[in-house]
């Protein structure tokens, strides 16, 4: 058996005219499946279709604060977007996957023995300020009109240019390798599986993310948000 994720979210008093809910996002679970659940119940509501989108998707092995924009405040989406973000997580040393993350199977292994926590904590440092990053090929950024994934899912390669981000702060809270547990505060646009990319390498190693959450956009945290309830669905095999 398959067991597959879904949710559902709690009764709530939307203002379908412009509404801002905070929304603790499920593992497995993407951000166009919240939005969808919103701006059901907001239409249902209202009695019509309801504008509803998201302030800053998050992949769907990352879980935390989603914030979700209803009516009127899907112009404020902008605004909501540039504002930084914390996220807390775990890095595994010594393999990598295509996509950085745990979306993809290891695809190659590195040693990580010679990997202290001074060296990781100098990375950190170093990473630290404003830094260039080349996004992941298995996002959404464009390449000749075409999104990256989809080049990717095709086994393909193609040059992605770096961006400017700044990480403010990066801190180290667990060391146990493999593994390397971390909290970053950094800007829009900042992919956290890219870290783990230049992160490895960086320690002449190999790394993926295995675990993020986002905790905190701007002022909200996600102590504040409306937590889904998980629902765990069976699906046969063929």
């Amino acid at each position: 058996m398959i067991h597959d994720v879904t949710f559902d979210l709690p009764e709530m008093n939307i203002n379908p005219e412009g509404d801002l809910l905070l929304i603790d996002k499920p593992y497995k679970c993407t951000s166009f499946d919240v939005v969808g659940k919103v701006r059901k119940m907001a239409s249902r509501a209202a009695g019509h279709r309801v504008k509803v989108g998201h302030a800053g998707t998050l992949d769907p092995l990352a879980t935390g604060l989603l914030l979700i924009c209803v009516g009127k405040m899907t112009k404020q989406v902008d605004t909501l977007q540039a504002q930084e973000k914390t996220y807390t997580g775990t890095f595994m040393m010594g393999a990598t996957t295509p996509s950085y993350d745990l979306e993809k199977p290891i695809d190659a292994t590195f040693p990580y023995e010679h990997i202290t926590r001074k060296m990781v904590e100098d990375v950190a440092r170093s990473f630290t300020g404003e830094i260039q990053q080349v996004p992941p090929m298995f996002s959404a950024v464009k390449h000749q009109g075409e999104r990256s994934y989809e080049i990717a899912r095709r086994g393909e390669d193609a040059p992605l240019a770096a961006k400017n981000i700044t990480i403010y702060e990066f801190e180290i809270t667990r060391f146990e390798l493999p593994e390397i547990d971390f909290r970053i505060r950094c800007s829009k646009g900042t992919y956290i599986r890219a870290i783990a990319r230049d992160f490895g390498a960086a320690l002449n190693s190999g790394a993926h993310l295995t675990a993020l959450r986002r905790t905190r956009i701007g002022s909200l945290c996600v102590e504040d948000a409306i937590k889904p309830e998980i629902r765990h669905r069976e699906t046969p095999t063929l």
